[in-house]
């Protein structure tokens, strides 16, 4: 500060004297700050707002607010009011429908196979079907929640159709080896379509002893390859120039399939004796996995 001088001066004679006025009104609580557009009680009202139907946006809030209060407010700040109390927006888990008999079938699967050990696990063939789709508009809608509930019921969508124009796909993992990629080319992929076309015929010619390992239905969560597909998906969607019609879907399904790296694969197939747990502590109910 300038010798004989007051705080104002010196700041004005320095070129600061609006962060003077700033300081002046923290310190002094003159309160010159930027009044704020909802009161705690409002606050609490976006919030419920936005729990009773997690997949509402934030203008669709926005909306419902200024019908109930006749006061106007932007998404912006419905989105800031949400982020304090505690919900983001984030994409959806998709899963399959349970009913209580797909819950009690789960649970007396993992029962049956509680004792299995990773060494157990590593003697079986984990084949499944998967659809792959051009579109991805299910993963554009987002809901609101909060952090670490994505599988709490609320938070899941439930999903039975595949969408259109897909193309249906069929492999098996297992520790140390895969099967080739199999395009279905009509009709839905059974096991026993796939021994008889794939296996007997291509992979396996001397496989008469196979034995099918009896699946629980509705329960892809305890399939490891579901999330070999959703890294399928995602290696084919990252791709230099993407499918854009069926034949550069099949294309790029078989090459991405041939590069996924055999350590995910292990990986997956080790987590068998975690899934089983996990299912059980849950009473058959559907597994983060």
């Amino acid at each position: 500060m300038l010798p004989g001088s007051s705080p104002s001066l010196t700041a004005l004679f320095h070129g600061c004297g609006s962060h003077l006025k700033l300081l002046k009104c923290v310190v002094d609580g003159t309160g010159e700050g930027r009044v704020r557009s909802t009161t705690p009680a409002e606050d609490r009202y976006i919030v419920l707002s936005a729990k009773r139907n997690r997949r509402t946006t934030a203008q669709q809030v926005a909306d419902q607010f200024l019908a109930a209060s006749g006061k106007q407010i932007s998404r912006k700040t419905v989105a800031i009011r949400l982020r304090v109390g505690g919900l983001y927006a984030r994409r959806p888990i998709v899963c399959v429908p349970l009913t209580r008999q797909h819950r009690t079938a789960r649970l007396q699967w993992c029962r049956e196979h509680h004792s299995w050990t990773e060494q157990d696990w590593a003697c079986v063939l984990f084949s499944d079907e998967s659809r792959f789709s051009l579109s991805s508009d299910c993963r554009r809608q987002l809901i609101w929640r909060e952090s670490g509930t994505a599988y709490r019921p609320e938070n899941i969508q439930e999903k039975d159709r595949y969408p259109i124009c897909s193309i249906m796909v069929w492999a098996g993992i297992m520790i140390n080896g895969r099967t080739r990629l199999h395009v279905v080319a009509n009709g839905t992929m059974t096991g026993q379509r796939y021994i008889d076309e794939v296996l007997l015929l291509h992979d396996c010619p001397d496989s008469e002893g196979i034995q099918r390992l009896v699946w629980p239905a509705r329960s892809p969560d305890l399939n490891p390859i579901e999330n070999v597909w959703d890294a399928l998906g995602r290696q084919v969607a990252g791709r230099n120039y993407p499918p854009t019609n069926k034949n550069t879907l099949i294309r790029a399904l078989t090459e991405e399939w041939d590069k996924l790296p055999q350590q995910l694969l292990d990986n997956v197939v080790q987590s068998m004796v975690r899934r089983v747990e996990c299912c059980i502590t849950l009473h058959g109910g559907r597994i983060p996995y």
